[in-house]
Protein backbone atom coordinates (compact mmCIF):
# COMPACT_ATOMS: atom_id res chain seq x y z
CA UNK A 1 0.00 0.00 0.00
CA UNK A 2 1.39 3.42 -0.92
CA UNK A 3 0.72 6.56 1.04
CA UNK A 4 2.21 9.94 1.74
CA UNK A 5 3.46 11.62 4.87
CA UNK A 6 3.52 15.33 5.59
CA UNK A 7 6.31 16.63 7.78
CA UNK A 8 6.28 20.03 9.40
CA UNK A 9 9.63 21.54 8.44
CA UNK A 10 11.37 23.51 11.20
CA UNK A 11 8.06 24.66 12.59
CA UNK A 12 7.41 26.82 9.56
CA UNK A 13 4.03 25.30 8.85
CA UNK A 14 5.10 24.37 5.31
CA UNK A 15 4.53 20.71 4.58
CA UNK A 16 6.01 18.68 1.83
CA UNK A 17 4.80 15.24 0.82
CA UNK A 18 7.24 12.53 1.69
CA UNK A 19 6.84 8.83 1.02
CA UNK A 20 7.18 6.65 4.10
CA UNK A 21 10.37 5.05 2.83
CA UNK A 22 11.89 8.54 2.39
CA UNK A 23 11.16 9.71 5.91
CA UNK A 24 14.38 11.13 7.41
CA UNK A 25 15.71 9.07 10.31
CA UNK A 26 15.34 10.47 13.81
CA UNK A 27 18.43 12.21 15.09
CA UNK A 28 19.55 11.85 18.68
CA UNK A 29 17.37 10.37 21.40
CA UNK A 30 14.04 12.10 20.79
CA UNK A 31 11.92 10.21 18.33
CA UNK A 32 14.38 7.35 17.84
CA UNK A 33 12.28 4.21 17.17
CA UNK A 34 14.06 1.88 19.61
CA UNK A 35 14.27 4.45 22.39
CA UNK A 36 10.57 5.10 21.82
CA UNK A 37 9.90 1.37 22.19
CA UNK A 38 11.89 1.22 25.45
CA UNK A 39 9.99 4.21 26.84
CA UNK A 40 6.49 2.99 26.05
CA UNK A 41 7.45 -0.51 27.23
CA UNK A 42 8.16 0.84 30.74
CA UNK A 43 4.74 2.48 30.90
CA UNK A 44 2.90 -0.48 29.39
CA UNK A 45 4.70 -2.86 31.75
CA UNK A 46 3.33 -0.92 34.72
CA UNK A 47 -0.28 -1.24 33.51
CA UNK A 48 0.03 -4.86 32.37
CA UNK A 49 1.57 -5.91 35.69
CA UNK A 50 -1.36 -4.43 37.56
CA UNK A 51 -3.76 -6.62 35.63
CA UNK A 52 -2.45 -9.74 37.43
CA UNK A 53 -0.11 -8.65 40.23
CA UNK A 54 -3.15 -7.81 42.33
CA UNK A 55 -4.50 -11.36 41.96
CA UNK A 56 -1.79 -12.71 44.27
CA UNK A 57 -2.46 -9.89 46.75
CA UNK A 58 -6.23 -10.43 46.84
CA UNK A 59 -6.17 -12.92 49.76
CA UNK A 60 -4.02 -10.54 51.83
CA UNK A 61 -6.25 -7.57 51.00
CA UNK A 62 -9.34 -9.61 51.85
CA UNK A 63 -7.92 -10.61 55.24
CA UNK A 64 -6.47 -7.20 56.16
CA UNK A 65 -9.53 -5.15 55.20
CA UNK A 66 -12.19 -7.75 56.03
CA UNK A 67 -13.51 -7.77 52.46
CA UNK A 68 -16.17 -10.09 51.12
CA UNK A 69 -15.76 -12.24 48.00
CA UNK A 70 -17.84 -9.76 45.99
CA UNK A 71 -15.67 -6.85 47.18
CA UNK A 72 -12.50 -8.71 46.24
CA UNK A 73 -13.97 -9.28 42.77
CA UNK A 74 -14.48 -5.52 42.48
CA UNK A 75 -10.78 -4.89 43.04
CA UNK A 76 -10.31 -6.63 39.69
CA UNK A 77 -13.62 -5.72 38.04
CA UNK A 78 -13.42 -2.03 38.86
CA UNK A 79 -10.02 -1.80 37.19
CA UNK A 80 -11.04 -3.76 34.10
CA UNK A 81 -14.37 -1.98 33.81
CA UNK A 82 -12.79 1.48 33.87
CA UNK A 83 -10.25 0.42 31.27
CA UNK A 84 -12.83 -1.20 29.01
CA UNK A 85 -15.25 1.72 29.13
CA UNK A 86 -12.68 4.44 28.41
CA UNK A 87 -9.98 2.88 26.19
CA UNK A 88 -11.54 3.71 22.82
CA UNK A 89 -12.25 7.29 23.90
CA UNK A 90 -8.69 7.54 25.20
CA UNK A 91 -7.40 6.32 21.84
CA UNK A 92 -9.41 9.05 20.14
CA UNK A 93 -7.87 11.63 22.47
CA UNK A 94 -4.43 10.47 21.38
CA UNK A 95 -5.36 10.70 17.70
CA UNK A 96 -6.68 14.23 18.27
CA UNK A 97 -4.16 15.80 20.67
CA UNK A 98 -1.09 13.67 20.11
CA UNK A 99 -0.07 10.33 21.56
CA UNK A 100 2.92 11.74 23.46
CA UNK A 101 0.78 14.02 25.60
CA UNK A 102 -1.82 11.38 26.41
CA UNK A 103 0.90 8.84 27.22
CA UNK A 104 2.58 11.18 29.71
CA UNK A 105 -0.71 12.16 31.38
CA UNK A 106 -1.60 8.48 31.66
CA UNK A 107 1.75 7.64 33.27
CA UNK A 108 1.46 10.39 35.90
CA UNK A 109 -2.17 9.62 36.73
CA UNK A 110 -1.62 5.87 36.95
CA UNK A 111 1.34 6.22 39.30
CA UNK A 112 -0.55 8.71 41.50
CA UNK A 113 -3.61 6.43 41.74
CA UNK A 114 -1.34 3.51 42.64
CA UNK A 115 0.21 5.46 45.50
CA UNK A 116 -3.27 6.42 46.74
CA UNK A 117 -4.30 2.73 46.86
CA UNK A 118 -1.28 1.92 49.00
CA UNK A 119 -2.38 4.61 51.46
CA UNK A 120 -6.00 3.41 51.56
CA UNK A 121 -7.43 1.94 54.75
CA UNK A 122 -10.74 0.59 53.47
CA UNK A 123 -11.88 -1.71 50.68
CA UNK A 124 -14.06 1.09 49.29
CA UNK A 125 -11.04 3.36 48.84
CA UNK A 126 -9.04 0.56 47.21
CA UNK A 127 -11.78 -0.09 44.67
CA UNK A 128 -12.26 3.65 43.99
CA UNK A 129 -8.60 4.27 43.23
CA UNK A 130 -8.45 1.04 41.19
CA UNK A 131 -11.07 2.68 38.97
CA UNK A 132 -8.83 5.75 38.63
CA UNK A 133 -5.95 3.43 37.77
CA UNK A 134 -8.06 2.02 34.98
CA UNK A 135 -9.00 5.45 33.62
CA UNK A 136 -5.39 6.65 33.44
CA UNK A 137 -4.19 3.29 32.16
CA UNK A 138 -6.69 3.74 29.33
CA UNK A 139 -4.87 6.93 28.27
CA UNK A 140 -1.51 5.20 28.34
CA UNK A 141 -2.08 1.94 26.47
CA UNK A 142 -3.45 3.00 23.04
CA UNK A 143 -1.09 5.99 23.02
CA UNK A 144 1.84 3.56 23.27
CA UNK A 145 0.65 1.68 20.20
CA UNK A 146 0.04 4.93 18.34
CA UNK A 147 3.61 6.07 19.06
CA UNK A 148 5.04 2.78 17.77
CA UNK A 149 2.89 2.87 14.66
CA UNK A 150 4.02 6.40 13.82
CA UNK A 151 7.71 5.97 14.74
CA UNK A 152 8.79 2.67 13.24
CA UNK A 153 9.42 2.22 9.52
CA UNK A 154 7.20 -0.27 7.73
CA UNK A 155 9.73 -3.07 7.58
CA UNK A 156 10.32 -3.03 11.36
CA UNK A 157 6.81 -2.30 12.64
CA UNK A 158 5.78 -5.94 13.05
CA UNK A 159 8.94 -6.63 15.05
CA UNK A 160 8.22 -3.65 17.31
CA UNK A 161 4.62 -4.75 17.89
CA UNK A 162 5.89 -8.24 18.64
CA UNK A 163 8.26 -6.93 21.31
CA UNK A 164 5.47 -4.72 22.66
CA UNK A 165 3.22 -7.77 22.91
CA UNK A 166 6.02 -9.73 24.58
CA UNK A 167 6.34 -7.03 27.25
CA UNK A 168 2.59 -7.21 27.93
CA UNK A 169 2.64 -11.00 28.00
CA UNK A 170 5.69 -11.23 30.26
CA UNK A 171 4.38 -8.51 32.57
CA UNK A 172 0.94 -10.09 32.76
CA UNK A 173 2.41 -13.49 33.56
CA UNK A 174 5.12 -12.11 35.87
CA UNK A 175 2.64 -10.21 38.03
CA UNK A 176 1.85 -13.11 40.37
CA UNK A 177 5.55 -13.81 41.08
CA UNK A 178 6.46 -10.20 41.80
CA UNK A 179 3.24 -9.81 43.76
CA UNK A 180 4.07 -12.88 45.83
CA UNK A 181 7.50 -11.55 46.80
CA UNK A 182 6.13 -8.13 47.71
CA UNK A 183 3.10 -9.41 49.66
CA UNK A 184 5.09 -11.93 51.65
CA UNK A 185 8.20 -9.87 52.41
CA UNK A 186 6.82 -6.31 52.46
CA UNK A 187 3.03 -5.82 52.39
CA UNK A 188 0.12 -5.88 49.99
CA UNK A 189 0.39 -2.08 49.81
CA UNK A 190 3.86 -2.42 48.24
CA UNK A 191 2.22 -4.05 45.20
CA UNK A 192 0.83 -0.60 44.42
CA UNK A 193 3.64 1.58 45.80
CA UNK A 194 6.08 0.02 43.33
CA UNK A 195 4.28 1.80 40.49
CA UNK A 196 5.34 5.21 41.80
CA UNK A 197 9.08 4.92 40.98
CA UNK A 198 8.32 2.98 37.79
CA UNK A 199 5.94 5.74 36.72
CA UNK A 200 8.58 8.38 37.48
CA UNK A 201 11.08 6.53 35.27
CA UNK A 202 8.51 6.31 32.46
CA UNK A 203 7.76 10.03 32.81
CA UNK A 204 11.42 11.07 32.60
CA UNK A 205 12.04 8.79 29.63
CA UNK A 206 8.89 10.07 27.93
CA UNK A 207 9.84 13.72 28.30
CA UNK A 208 13.32 13.05 26.92
CA UNK A 209 12.70 10.35 24.32
CA UNK A 210 9.23 10.71 22.83
CA UNK A 211 8.45 12.80 19.78
CA UNK A 212 4.83 13.64 19.11
CA UNK A 213 3.29 12.44 15.86
CA UNK A 214 -0.09 13.31 14.43
CA UNK A 215 -1.71 12.08 11.26
CA UNK A 216 -2.43 14.81 8.72
CA UNK A 217 -6.06 13.72 8.49
CA UNK A 218 -6.46 13.04 12.22
CA UNK A 219 -9.89 13.85 13.71
CA UNK A 220 -10.43 17.47 14.71
CA UNK A 221 -13.66 17.12 16.68
CA UNK A 222 -15.20 14.82 19.25
CA UNK A 223 -18.18 12.55 18.96
CA UNK A 224 -19.48 13.31 22.46
CA UNK A 225 -22.79 11.51 22.02
CA UNK A 226 -20.98 8.49 20.61
CA UNK A 227 -18.65 8.46 23.63
CA UNK A 228 -21.63 8.58 26.00
CA UNK A 229 -23.54 5.83 24.17
CA UNK A 230 -20.59 3.45 23.89
CA UNK A 231 -19.45 4.00 27.48
CA UNK A 232 -22.97 3.51 28.79
CA UNK A 233 -23.52 0.34 26.77
CA UNK A 234 -20.26 -1.21 27.94
CA UNK A 235 -20.93 -0.27 31.55
CA UNK A 236 -24.44 -1.75 31.54
CA UNK A 237 -23.22 -5.01 30.01
CA UNK A 238 -20.39 -5.62 32.46
CA UNK A 239 -22.44 -4.37 35.43
CA UNK A 240 -25.18 -6.86 34.63
CA UNK A 241 -22.71 -9.73 34.46
CA UNK A 242 -20.99 -8.72 37.68
CA UNK A 243 -24.23 -8.30 39.66
CA UNK A 244 -26.05 -11.33 38.22
CA UNK A 245 -24.68 -13.78 40.82
CA UNK A 246 -26.12 -11.75 43.69
CA UNK A 247 -29.26 -10.55 41.90
CA UNK A 248 -29.93 -13.84 40.13
CA UNK A 249 -29.91 -14.51 36.40
CA UNK A 250 -33.70 -14.50 36.32
CA UNK A 251 -33.99 -11.19 38.17
CA UNK A 252 -35.54 -8.25 36.35
CA UNK A 253 -32.64 -5.92 37.24
CA UNK A 254 -30.13 -8.23 35.53
CA UNK A 255 -32.09 -8.29 32.29
CA UNK A 256 -32.87 -4.57 32.50
CA UNK A 257 -29.15 -3.78 32.39
CA UNK A 258 -28.57 -6.31 29.59
CA UNK A 259 -31.43 -4.75 27.60
CA UNK A 260 -30.02 -1.27 28.27
CA UNK A 261 -26.65 -2.46 26.97
CA UNK A 262 -28.14 -3.88 23.77
CA UNK A 263 -30.11 -0.67 23.22
CA UNK A 264 -27.00 1.41 23.86
CA UNK A 265 -24.93 -0.52 21.32
CA UNK A 266 -27.75 -0.26 18.76
CA UNK A 267 -28.11 3.50 19.23
CA UNK A 268 -24.32 3.91 19.11
CA UNK A 269 -24.11 2.00 15.82
CA UNK A 270 -26.91 4.11 14.32
CA UNK A 271 -25.36 7.40 15.48
CA UNK A 272 -21.93 6.50 14.12
CA UNK A 273 -23.40 6.35 10.60
CA UNK A 274 -24.72 9.92 10.96
CA UNK A 275 -21.97 11.90 12.66
CA UNK A 276 -19.27 13.60 10.55
CA UNK A 277 -16.30 12.35 12.59
CA UNK A 278 -17.47 9.23 14.42
CA UNK A 279 -15.77 7.82 17.49
CA UNK A 280 -15.39 4.47 15.71
CA UNK A 281 -15.91 4.58 11.94
CA UNK A 282 -17.98 1.43 11.45
CA UNK A 283 -16.18 0.88 8.16
CA UNK A 284 -13.29 -0.45 10.26
CA UNK A 285 -15.32 -3.58 10.91
CA UNK A 286 -15.70 -4.28 7.20
CA UNK A 287 -12.24 -5.74 7.67
CA UNK A 288 -12.93 -9.34 8.66
CA UNK A 289 -9.38 -9.85 10.02
CA UNK A 290 -9.65 -6.75 12.24
CA UNK A 291 -13.04 -7.82 13.57
CA UNK A 292 -11.74 -11.35 14.15
CA UNK A 293 -8.74 -9.94 16.01
CA UNK A 294 -11.00 -7.96 18.36
CA UNK A 295 -13.23 -10.98 19.07
CA UNK A 296 -10.15 -13.17 19.57
CA UNK A 297 -8.76 -10.81 22.22
CA UNK A 298 -12.07 -10.89 24.10
CA UNK A 299 -12.26 -14.69 24.08
CA UNK A 300 -8.60 -15.11 25.05
CA UNK A 301 -8.96 -12.73 27.99
CA UNK A 302 -12.14 -14.44 29.22
CA UNK A 303 -10.32 -17.77 29.38
CA UNK A 304 -7.02 -16.47 30.77
CA UNK A 305 -7.98 -13.73 33.24
CA UNK A 306 -11.06 -15.54 34.49
CA UNK A 307 -9.14 -18.75 35.05
CA UNK A 308 -6.18 -17.06 36.74
CA UNK A 309 -8.49 -15.40 39.28
CA UNK A 310 -9.30 -18.78 40.85
CA UNK A 311 -5.84 -20.32 40.51
CA UNK A 312 -4.36 -17.89 43.05
CA UNK A 313 -6.99 -18.86 45.63
CA UNK A 314 -6.43 -22.54 44.79
CA UNK A 315 -2.71 -22.31 45.44
CA UNK A 316 -2.90 -20.21 48.60
CA UNK A 317 -6.12 -21.27 50.31
CA UNK A 318 -6.42 -24.91 49.23
CA UNK A 319 -2.74 -25.90 49.03
CA UNK A 320 -1.78 -23.53 51.85
CA UNK A 321 1.08 -21.89 49.96
CA UNK A 322 2.48 -18.53 50.95
CA UNK A 323 2.37 -15.77 48.29
CA UNK A 324 5.96 -16.32 47.11
CA UNK A 325 5.48 -20.06 46.77
CA UNK A 326 2.24 -19.49 44.87
CA UNK A 327 4.03 -17.12 42.52
CA UNK A 328 6.85 -19.61 41.96
CA UNK A 329 4.31 -22.29 41.08
CA UNK A 330 3.11 -19.99 38.30
CA UNK A 331 6.69 -19.64 36.98
CA UNK A 332 6.07 -22.19 34.18
CA UNK A 333 3.28 -19.94 32.91
CA UNK A 334 5.48 -16.86 33.11
CA UNK A 335 8.52 -18.55 31.59
CA UNK A 336 6.66 -20.00 28.63
CA UNK A 337 5.09 -16.61 27.83
CA UNK A 338 8.50 -14.93 27.92
CA UNK A 339 10.13 -17.66 25.83
CA UNK A 340 7.13 -18.16 23.58
CA UNK A 341 6.53 -14.51 22.67
CA UNK A 342 9.63 -13.96 20.47
CA UNK A 343 9.18 -17.43 18.98
CA UNK A 344 5.56 -16.58 18.22
CA UNK A 345 6.65 -13.29 16.67
CA UNK A 346 9.07 -15.10 14.37
CA UNK A 347 6.43 -17.68 13.42
CA UNK A 348 3.86 -14.98 12.68
CA UNK A 349 6.36 -13.06 10.53
CA UNK A 350 7.10 -16.21 8.51
CA UNK A 351 3.70 -17.91 8.36
CA UNK A 352 1.26 -15.07 8.99
CA UNK A 353 -0.93 -14.94 12.09
CA UNK A 354 -3.60 -17.54 11.23
CA UNK A 355 -1.80 -20.80 12.07
CA UNK A 356 0.07 -19.53 15.18
CA UNK A 357 -3.06 -17.92 16.60
CA UNK A 358 -5.24 -20.99 16.02
CA UNK A 359 -2.52 -23.23 17.48
CA UNK A 360 -2.15 -20.95 20.48
CA UNK A 361 -5.86 -21.06 21.27
CA UNK A 362 -5.87 -24.85 20.85
CA UNK A 363 -3.08 -25.11 23.42
CA UNK A 364 -5.00 -22.74 25.70
CA UNK A 365 -8.14 -24.88 25.44
CA UNK A 366 -6.20 -28.04 26.29
CA UNK A 367 -4.49 -26.31 29.22
CA UNK A 368 -7.79 -25.06 30.66
CA UNK A 369 -9.23 -28.57 30.33
CA UNK A 370 -6.19 -29.89 32.17
CA UNK A 371 -6.71 -27.33 34.93
CA UNK A 372 -10.26 -28.62 35.36
CA UNK A 373 -8.74 -31.93 36.52
CA UNK A 374 -6.75 -30.38 39.38
CA UNK A 375 -7.56 -31.74 42.84
CA UNK A 376 -6.81 -30.62 46.37
CA UNK A 377 -3.80 -32.95 46.47
CA UNK A 378 -2.50 -32.48 42.91
CA UNK A 379 1.30 -32.35 42.84
CA UNK A 380 3.42 -29.45 41.61
CA UNK A 381 4.64 -31.38 38.55
CA UNK A 382 1.15 -31.85 37.13
CA UNK A 383 0.26 -28.22 37.80
CA UNK A 384 3.46 -27.10 36.05
CA UNK A 385 2.52 -29.00 32.88
CA UNK A 386 -0.83 -27.26 32.53
CA UNK A 387 0.53 -23.82 33.51
CA UNK A 388 3.37 -24.13 30.98
CA UNK A 389 0.99 -25.18 28.20
CA UNK A 390 -1.23 -22.21 29.02
CA UNK A 391 1.71 -19.80 28.72
CA UNK A 392 2.77 -21.37 25.44
CA UNK A 393 -0.76 -20.99 24.09
CA UNK A 394 -1.23 -17.39 25.17
CA UNK A 395 2.06 -16.06 23.76
CA UNK A 396 1.12 -16.03 20.04
CA UNK A 397 -2.28 -14.47 20.81
CA UNK A 398 -0.75 -11.65 22.86
CA UNK A 399 1.68 -10.88 20.04
CA UNK A 400 -0.33 -11.67 16.93
CA UNK A 401 -3.78 -10.27 17.69
CA UNK A 402 -2.29 -6.81 18.31
CA UNK A 403 -0.67 -6.74 14.86
CA UNK A 404 -3.88 -8.02 13.27
CA UNK A 405 -6.01 -5.24 14.80
CA UNK A 406 -3.64 -2.28 14.51
CA UNK A 407 -2.17 -3.35 11.18
CA UNK A 408 -5.59 -3.55 9.53
CA UNK A 409 -6.57 0.00 10.59
CA UNK A 410 -5.56 3.22 8.78
CA UNK A 411 -2.82 5.33 10.34
CA UNK A 412 -5.12 8.20 11.35
CA UNK A 413 -7.12 5.71 13.45
CA UNK A 414 -4.14 4.03 15.10
CA UNK A 415 -5.19 5.32 18.51
CA UNK A 416 -8.73 4.06 18.08
CA UNK A 417 -7.37 0.70 16.85
CA UNK A 418 -5.07 0.53 19.86
CA UNK A 419 -8.05 1.36 22.06
CA UNK A 420 -10.09 -1.39 20.41
CA UNK A 421 -7.31 -3.92 21.00
CA UNK A 422 -6.92 -3.03 24.64
CA UNK A 423 -10.65 -2.61 25.23
CA UNK A 424 -11.20 -6.09 23.85
CA UNK A 425 -8.62 -7.53 26.24
CA UNK A 426 -9.83 -5.62 29.29
CA UNK A 427 -13.54 -6.20 28.75
CA UNK A 428 -12.71 -9.85 28.14
CA UNK A 429 -10.88 -9.95 31.46
CA UNK A 430 -13.80 -8.31 33.22
CA UNK A 431 -16.28 -10.66 31.55
CA UNK A 432 -14.10 -13.64 32.40
CA UNK A 433 -13.96 -12.75 36.08
CA UNK A 434 -17.69 -12.00 36.14
CA UNK A 435 -18.92 -15.00 34.15
CA UNK A 436 -16.57 -17.57 35.65
CA UNK A 437 -17.19 -16.04 39.07
CA UNK A 438 -20.90 -16.60 38.52
CA UNK A 439 -20.21 -20.19 37.49
CA UNK A 440 -18.13 -20.73 40.63
CA UNK A 441 -20.73 -19.14 42.94
CA UNK A 442 -23.58 -21.13 41.41
CA UNK A 443 -21.71 -24.44 41.67
CA UNK A 444 -20.68 -23.82 45.29
CA UNK A 445 -24.18 -22.76 46.30
CA UNK A 446 -25.57 -25.89 44.66
CA UNK A 447 -23.03 -28.42 46.03
CA UNK A 448 -22.18 -27.14 49.50
CA UNK A 449 -25.41 -28.08 51.33
CA UNK A 450 -25.27 -31.70 50.08
CA UNK A 451 -21.54 -32.07 50.71
CA UNK A 452 -21.98 -30.61 54.20
CA UNK A 453 -24.78 -33.04 55.03
CA UNK A 454 -22.94 -36.03 53.54
CA UNK A 455 -19.99 -35.34 55.84
CA UNK A 456 -22.28 -35.60 58.86
CA UNK A 457 -21.63 -32.00 59.94
CA UNK A 458 -24.11 -30.04 62.10
CA UNK A 459 -26.94 -28.50 60.11
CA UNK A 460 -26.53 -24.82 59.26
CA UNK A 461 -29.15 -22.08 59.23
CA UNK A 462 -29.77 -20.25 55.96
CA UNK A 463 -27.65 -17.30 57.13
CA UNK A 464 -24.80 -19.58 58.25
CA UNK A 465 -24.92 -21.47 54.95
CA UNK A 466 -24.72 -18.22 53.00
CA UNK A 467 -21.66 -17.14 55.00
CA UNK A 468 -20.04 -20.55 54.56
CA UNK A 469 -20.69 -20.47 50.81
CA UNK A 470 -19.04 -17.06 50.52
CA UNK A 471 -15.92 -18.35 52.26
CA UNK A 472 -15.78 -21.54 50.18
CA UNK A 473 -15.93 -19.53 46.92
CA UNK A 474 -12.38 -18.35 47.67
CA UNK A 475 -11.21 -21.73 48.99
CA UNK A 476 -11.41 -20.79 52.68
CA UNK A 477 -12.73 -23.37 55.15
CA UNK A 478 -15.40 -21.75 57.40
CA UNK A 479 -13.98 -23.14 60.66
CA UNK A 480 -15.09 -21.23 63.76
CA UNK A 481 -12.69 -20.68 66.66
CA UNK A 482 -12.79 -23.47 69.21
CA UNK A 483 -14.01 -26.09 66.74
CA UNK A 484 -12.71 -29.57 67.66
CA UNK A 485 -9.88 -30.77 65.42
CA UNK A 486 -11.87 -33.70 64.00
CA UNK A 487 -14.80 -31.47 63.01
CA UNK A 488 -12.43 -28.80 61.66
CA UNK A 489 -10.77 -31.38 59.42
CA UNK A 490 -14.15 -32.46 58.02
CA UNK A 491 -15.18 -28.85 57.36
CA UNK A 492 -11.88 -28.18 55.62
CA UNK A 493 -12.28 -31.26 53.44
CA UNK A 494 -15.82 -30.30 52.45
CA UNK A 495 -14.80 -26.68 51.74
CA UNK A 496 -11.85 -27.62 49.56
CA UNK A 497 -13.72 -30.34 47.64
CA UNK A 498 -16.59 -27.94 46.97
CA UNK A 499 -14.22 -25.18 45.85
CA UNK A 500 -12.45 -27.63 43.52
CA UNK A 501 -15.76 -28.66 41.96
CA UNK A 502 -16.54 -24.99 41.26
CA UNK A 503 -13.09 -24.26 39.87
CA UNK A 504 -13.25 -27.36 37.66
CA UNK A 505 -16.54 -26.27 36.10
CA UNK A 506 -15.23 -22.72 35.58
CA UNK A 507 -12.11 -24.14 33.90
CA UNK A 508 -14.24 -26.27 31.57
CA UNK A 509 -16.23 -23.19 30.57
CA UNK A 510 -12.94 -21.37 29.90
CA UNK A 511 -11.76 -24.32 27.78
CA UNK A 512 -14.95 -24.09 25.73
CA UNK A 513 -14.42 -20.37 25.17
CA UNK A 514 -10.84 -21.04 24.00
CA UNK A 515 -12.10 -23.74 21.62
CA UNK A 516 -14.47 -21.26 19.99
CA UNK A 517 -11.53 -18.84 19.66
CA UNK A 518 -9.70 -21.39 17.46
CA UNK A 519 -12.34 -20.89 14.77
CA UNK A 520 -12.15 -17.11 15.12
CA UNK A 521 -8.35 -17.22 14.73
CA UNK A 522 -8.76 -18.85 11.31
CA UNK A 523 -10.36 -15.62 10.06
CA UNK A 524 -7.28 -13.48 10.78
CA UNK A 525 -4.55 -12.40 8.40
CA UNK A 526 -1.56 -10.07 8.34
CA UNK A 527 -2.34 -6.38 8.68
CA UNK A 528 -2.82 -4.79 5.27
CA UNK A 529 -1.91 -1.35 6.60
CA UNK A 530 0.99 -2.37 8.83
CA UNK A 531 3.34 -0.47 6.62
CA UNK A 532 1.14 2.49 5.93
CA UNK A 533 2.75 4.84 8.40
CA UNK A 534 1.08 7.67 6.64
CA UNK A 535 0.29 11.14 7.63
CA UNK A 536 2.50 11.98 10.57
CA UNK A 537 3.50 15.46 11.42
CA UNK A 538 6.27 16.20 13.91
CA UNK A 539 4.90 18.60 16.46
Amino acid sequence: MTSQTTIDTAGSGDKAPVAPSDRPPASGLRGHPWFTLITVAVGVMMVALDGTIVAIANPAIQKDLGATFAQVQWITNGYFLALAVSLITAGKLGDRFGHRQTFLIGVVGFAAASGAIGLSGSIGAVVTFRVFQGLFGALLMPAALGLLRATFPAEKLNMAIGIWGMVIGASTAGGPILGGVLVQHVSWQSVFFINVPVGLIALVLGVVMLLDHRAENAPRSFDLLGIALLSGAMFCLVWALIKAPSWGWGDGKTWAFIAASVLGFALFSFWETKVKEPLIPLGLFRSVPLSAGVVLMVLMAIAFMGGLFFVTFYLQNVHGMDPVDAGLHLLPLTGMMIVGSPLAGAAITKLGPRIPLAGGMAATAIAMYGMSTLKADTGSGIMAVWFALLGLGLAPVMVGATEVIVGNAPMELSGVAGGLQQAAMQIGGSLGTAVLGAVMASKVDNDLPGNWADAGLPKLTSAQLAQASEAVQVGVAPVAKGTPAEIAAKITGVAHDTFISGMSLASLVAAGVAAVAILVALLTKRGENAGADAGVGHI
